[in-house]
C-alpha cells in the first residue's frame, strides 16, 4: 500500500523527512512536476514529470496500488489539484490538501492585488521603473510586454529566454532570505517596485517585510482557484489523517 505526496514545496519535503524518521512502515513516493532541475534532497522514493492528465494519474493509483493521496503542490499549481480531486474521486482514493495560509497585509504596506501575472505586468505601468520580480522563471514571458521597466529577476533556475530584454538582472538564489538582507538589496539596486505572488509561507516573507520598511509598493498576485478538498494547513496533520482512513497503524500509534 502507497501514499503519493504530489510535492514541490516546503511541506511537500518536510512530511517527506516526517514520514521517513517517524513512520517508516508507511510507503511513499514524492512526485515532483520536474520544473526545477535541482529540487530539494528527499529521504522517500521521487518520481518526476507529468501523469498523462486524469487518466494517467487514475492508472497510476491503480498499478502502484495508491491508497491515499497529499496534495502538497505549491500555491499556485493550478491544474495538478484538479487532476487530483478527479482521479481520486474516480477511484475511490482518499485525498488531503495541505494549504498553506496566504500572507495578509499590515499596516504601512502598499499592496495591490491583482488577479494574474498578465495583470501584473500591466499593472507597473507605462513609466519605467525599477521592478524586482520574484514570481518564478515560468512567469517571466509576460513582462516582456513591459520592455521600459528595469528588472531585477530572482531565480532559483537560469531564466534561458524567458525574458529577452535589456535592463534585466538575474539572481540565483533559493531561500529562506533575511528580512534585512532583502532590504539591503532593494536599497543597493535602488528597487521602486516589488512584485511577488502571494506562496504565503516564513521562506520568503523577508521581501515583503522589507518592502514595508521602505514603504514600497507590491503588485501581489493572488492565488488560482482551488478545489474544495478536504485540507490542513500543517503536515503534522496529515500522519495522524492516515491513521483515522484505516490504512495504517504507526510505531507511534498515532
Amino acid at each position: 500500500m502507497t501514499v503519493l505526496i504530489l510535492g514541490g514545496t516546503s511541506e511537500a519535503a518536510a512530511l517527506d523527512q516526517l514520514l521517513a524518521e517517524q513512520a517508516p512502515e508507511i510507503r511513499a513516493i514524492v512526485s515532483l512536476a520536474g520544473h526545477t532541475s535541482d529540487p530539494r534532497p528527499h529521504n522517500l522514493p521521487v518520481r518526476i514529470g507529468g501523469f498523462g492528465g486524469i487518466d494517467g494519474l487514475r492508472r497510476y493509483l491503480v498499478e502502484n496500488g495508491v491508497v491515499a493521496v497529499v496534495d502538497a503542490t505549491h500555491p499556485f499549481a493550478a491544474i495538478m489539484p484538479f487532476h487530483a480531486e478527479a482521479a481520486c474521486k474516480a477511484e475511490n482514493v482518499p485525498l488531503i490538501a495541505i494549504r498553506r495560509e496566504s500572507w495578509k497585509p499590515n499596516p504601512g504596506d502598499r499592496w495591490r492585488s491583482v488577479a494574474d501575472i498578465a495583470a501584473a505586468a500591466e499593472a507597473l505601468g507605462k513609466e519605467p521603473r525599477r521592478v524586482f520580480l520574484t514570481v518564478g522563471r515560468l512567469e517571466l514571458p509576460a513582462f516582456a510586454d513591459a520592455p521600459q521597466h528595469h528588472y531585477l529577476v530572482r531565480v532559483i533556475e537560469p531564466i534561458g529566454d524567458r525574458l529577452p530584454l535589456n535592463g534585466v538582472k538575474v539572481i540565483q538564489q533559493r531561500g529562506p532570505f533575511d528580512v534585512d538582507d532583502e532590504e539591503d538589496l532593494m536599497r543597493r539596486e535602488e528597487i521602486e517596485i516589488l512584485v511577488s505572488k502571494n506562496s504565503g509561507g516564513p521562506a520568503t516573507v523577508g521581501k515583503l517585510v522589507a518592502a514595508r520598511r521602505l514603504s514600497l509598493p507590491v503588485i501581489m498576485v493572488e492565488r488560482p482557484p482551488k478545489p474544495d478538498v478536504e485540507t490542513v494547513d500543517h503536515i503534522d496533520q496529515v500522519l495522524p489523517w492516515l491513521v483515522a482512513q484505516g490504512l495504517f497503524v504507526t510505531e507511534r500509534g498515532v
